[in-house]
């Protein structure tokens, strides 16, 4: 049993100002923006993750420490840099260029235009699909990650049978008192439920709206019964948080079994 969560890095000044960034700009969060990664942080405080991953730009690092700073189990949890959760890849700069400077001199009157050119010229050759092979590779990454750790305690003297992960005990999720399709609880399967891995993954929009694609499009992931196709294809507020839970049966990596519980969870802010 895999669980992992990932989170949209948190306010820059070119969010503030509705300007695109991609992997062409490594902003820094804003003053907004480590409020907001603080605020997630709280929120998450009691989940006691085993690993924690972010994308190697500067927004999300920064969002990622911030989270670990806040959590009551994880402060020395170590964060692995990885440059396949990068945003949107910086090919598409001279398109960021012109629709930026476009904005500006327009002064955001037609930002719901803006908005569908941005759309048109950001994912030109491809680009949307070099996203999504990233985001597969780096879940298969993650499925495996947790295949090795079961293989690993098993192969230990004496270890006991089944799933030897950690302790549901020893997790406290939030998503109870926010989702309709909280799973696990705090409550009833907190004494049943082991885990082989629980994931923090801290990455960016695009890239978190083409990884939720892959999940539901080629791997049939579940989604909560209220979740409506507008909310699905919407863009995470900055900080957003969506969890997921993977079961491997048998370790086959070829048929995960996937439950979103929730998706672009906001009420931290």
């Amino acid at each position: 049993l895999l669980l992992f969560t990932i989170s949209f890095s948190g306010e820059t000044r070119y969010n503030k100002d509705k300007i695109l960034q991609g992997q062409g700009v490594d902003e820094p969060l804003s003053a907004t923006g480590f409020r907001q990664a603080d605020a997630a942080g709280l929120f998450l405080s009691n989940v006691k993750f085993t690993h924690v991953f972010s994308s190697d730009l500067l927004r999300a690092k920064q969002t990622a420490a911030a989270i670990l700073g806040k959590n009551r189990f994880c402060k020395d949890l170590e964060i692995k840099y990885d440059a396949r959760l990068r945003e949107r890849v910086s090919a598409t700069r001279i398109c960021y260029q012109i629709l930026n400077s476009l904005k500006i001199f327009l002064k955001g009157q037609i930002c719901a235009c803006f908005t569908t050119i941005s759309s048109f010229f950001t994912f030109p050759s491809g680009l949307s699909l070099q996203v999504r092979e990233r985001a597969r590779d780096f879940f298969e990454f993650l499925c495996q990650l947790a295949v090795e750790l079961e293989q690993k305690e098993h192969s230990k003297p004496g270890a006991p049978g089944g799933s030897s992960g950690t302790s549901g005990e020893q997790f406290v999720f939030p998503w109870t008192n926010h989702c309709s399709e909280a799973e696990p609880s705090s409550e009833g399967s907190r004494s049943s439920t082991v885990l082989d891995a629980n994931i923090l993954v801290v990455s960016h929009g695009a890239y978190m709206r083409n990884w939720i694609g892959y999940l539901v499009s080629d791997l049939n992931c579940t989604l909560p019964a209220n979740l409506t196709k507008s909310q699905l294809s919407s863009v995470s507020p900055n900080t957003g948080i969506s969890h997921f839970i993977i079961k491997l049966e048998n370790g086959n990596l070829l048929k995960p079994n996937i439950k979103c519980v929730c998706l672009n969870q906001d009420s931290h802010l």
